[in-house]
């Protein structure tokens, strides 16, 4: 089978790296063919800050995913997220000159180019471009001016900037693990892009993927995204909070947090006196912890963050304008009790986000936990996801990828 022919996303997440691999089918949607998870390393608050170390489970995913599928693959497209990176707004416009006024492919690249002509910080970059939609001789609210006719052309893009070492850390920790990157897009983008219907794209929502050490959101209103933002909150915090409550080491604390963690008190007391028995350290005997003390530690963690999403949207100016509400995705959303408490602190609907638009292994990718991954693929099918570098930075990769997976098999068999 041709590499052309399938699509891989790989989430680069701090506890987990995910990858899917999909294939369109006769309808033109992506069918999952495959996945592999492996534990994270080598990356913090969403940040590769150590590309050798992170290669290996990068490799480790991949190639579970290929065993699954049966495919094997060339080149992925990889997820980006930090405190770091920052989205803005800008516009671009030129004129159409061609004799007969239509509008072409080259003069949307023109067009876009115009718009990332932006000032940036030293060592700061273009990571990614959103298009939110474009204008021909004044007519807004246009999404596709491909074979119109007209004299002015201009958009509006959400561009995404970050330092360039961020980008590049991404680039060489794929690499090493004997793969090429195709596109980047930033976290919450590829997670709206799994789990948002066209009405909620429309009529204004906001997604936002609580991951371990990050959470970020992707306002959306007129069909595209409209704000981003990324702060150093996640689900490892919720972890830690049990950890240094109760006394109990991270792995029971992580454990506790899955199985019993809720963080709406109502939803608590409305179920009853449970009690949790609780390991404690250095060989002591167990602890004993009731269902609401351990509310009490989770809610105000996730009042928290979800308080720096409303500010932020606040600041942003779009907290009244989410008519389809906000959506939650990534680990940390599958806390009982978070969305409901989403909706009392933004005063509009919120759900759970699963992965839409997608078939193929439904029972093991309908969670919210691999929005971001699945995300990337529906990205990729719809030709979206850009990278700002040369591509001579991918070259020779494909023959490197071959060694890399023959010196791991030589070394796992001597």
């Amino acid at each position: 089978m041709t590499k052309e022919t399938h699509i891989v996303g790989l989430d680069l997440g701090t506890s987990n790296i995910t990858a899917v691999i999909a294939e369109m089918n006769a309808d033109g949607q992506p069918e999952v063919m495959g996945m592999g998870v492996a534990a994270s390393r080598g990356v913090r608050k969403g940040v590769v800050v150590n590309p050798e170390a992170a290669a290996e489970p990068i490799r480790r995913a991949v190639e579970e995913a290929e065993r699954m599928s049966g495919l094997t693959v060339e080149s992925v497209y990889v997820s980006m997220s930090g405190p770091l990176l920052r989205g803005i707004n800008n516009n671009g416009i030129i004129a159409i000159t061609s004799p007969e006024r239509r509008i072409t492919r080259a003069d949307i690249r023109r067009v876009i180019e115009t718009a990332c002509v932006v000032t940036l910080p030293g060592g700061h970059e273009i990571i990614d471009v959103q298009p939110q939609e474009y204008i021909v001789d004044g007519q807004d609210g246009i999404s596709d001016p491909i074979d119109m006719l007209g004299t002015r052309l201009e958009v509006s893009a959400h561009i995404i900037t970050g330092p360039i070492t961020v980008r590049q850390n991404v680039i060489t920790a794929v690499n090493r693990a004997g793969l090429l990157v195709t596109g980047v897009v930033l976290e919450p983008i590829a997670a709206a892009e799994a789990v948002l219907t066209s009405d909620e794209r429309e009529y204004g929502s906001v997604v936002i993927n609580i991951g371990s050490e990050t959470t970020s959101l992707a306002v959306y209103q007129r069909g595209a995204v409209q704000h981003t933002a990324i702060f150093p909150l996640g689900g490892s915090h919720f972890t830690n909070d049990i950890a240094f409550g109760v006394r109990t080491p991270i792995p029971e604390a992580e454990r506790i947090k899955r199985d019993f963690g809720c963080v709406l008190s109502a939803l608590v007391v409305s179920e009853g006196h449970h009690v949790i028995e609780v390991p404690s350290m250095s060989h002591r005997p167990p602890r004993s912890l009731s269902r609401e003390i351990l509310c009490d530690i989770l809610q105000p963690r996730a009042e928290e963050i979800l308080n720096h999403v409303h500010d932020e949207l606040r600041r942003s100016g779009f907290d009244r304008q989410l008519s389809s509400g906000a959506i939650l995705t990534g680990g940390g959303a599958l806390l009982r009790g978070l969305s409901e408490l989403a909706e009392q602190i933004f005063d509009c609907p919120a759900r759970l986000g699963y992965p839409l638009c997608v078939s193929g292994m439904t029972e093991d990718i309908n969670t919210p936990l691999l929005a971001t991954a699945i995300g990337l693929v529906v990205v990729a099918t719809r030709g979206g996801g850009t990278c700002y570098y040369s591509a001579q930075q991918n070259s020779g990769r494909l023959m490197a990828r071959t060694a890399t997976r023959m010196k791991h098999w030589l070394g796992n068999l001597f």
